[in-house]
């Protein structure tokens, strides 16, 4: 079952609302950052692709790299699927990133279905693909399907600013940062923008693209 999905700034300004009235470390927060951005981008090949050619890598190369994606028009399902190592790899691709790129582009993800996929369906379904680990299903569904209750807590933005928002004396681990965010149901996602939002305000830098 598809839960509540976040489709304009009103939505994120309900959830914010809800977390700044449970935890008062929220509504500091929030007061540090102002109004949180919708965080909303387009959904399918494209995107997922870009997820996966950004990892492990910082945001400016990310989007440097895609980039130069675009502009050899290598950004669709077909076009990957047609292109040859070469001209991947002068786009300044990986092995292994070529290795994700082909085999996403071979796995004709029906990305329909994955709109109207619950939470856990969405990332079985794309952490069994090469090169999808849960973080980055866990940020598509964020971002490009708007779900309201995910969280990505293997993010290390988000560990970060957990530390300093709640006081504590390390940046947690994923497992001890996807207990804390138990507490933030049903407005997780949100939760995941005020902390990326803090992050860029403390670090002076994006924690997200």
């Amino acid at each position: 079952m598809v839960g509540r999905i976040i489709e304009t700034d009103a939505c994120v300004a309900e959830g914010v609302a809800w977390l700044a009235a449970r935890d008062p470390r929220f509504a500091a927060l929030l007061a540090e950052t102002g109004p949180l951005p919708l965080r909303r981008r387009p959904d399918g090949f494209a995107a997922l692709l870009d997820a996966v050619l950004g990892q492990q890598v910082s945001t400016a190369s990310a989007d440097a790299l895609w980039a130069r994606m675009e502009a050899a028009g290598l950004v669709s399902e077909a076009a990957i699927a047609a292109a040859t190592e070469d001209d991947l790899r002068a786009c300044g691709l990986s092995r292994q990133k070529i290795r994700y790129a082909v085999a996403l582009a071979q796995a004709r993800v029906d990305y329909d279905a994955l709109r109207r996929a619950s939470d856990e369906e969405v990332i079985a379904t794309l952490t069994a693909l090469p090169g999808i680990g849960r973080w980055t299903a866990e940020v598509y569904a964020i971002i490009s399907l708007g779900r309201a209750d995910v969280f990505a807590p293997g993010d290390l933005a988000l560990q970060e600013s957990a530390r300093l928002v709640f006081g504590l004396p390390e940046r947690p681990g994923e497992r001890a940062l996807r207990a804390m965010a138990e507490e933030w149901r049903p407005w997780r996602a949100v939760a995941a923008r005020a902390l990326w939002a803090y992050y860029r305000v403390n670090k002076r830098r994006e924690g997200m693209r």
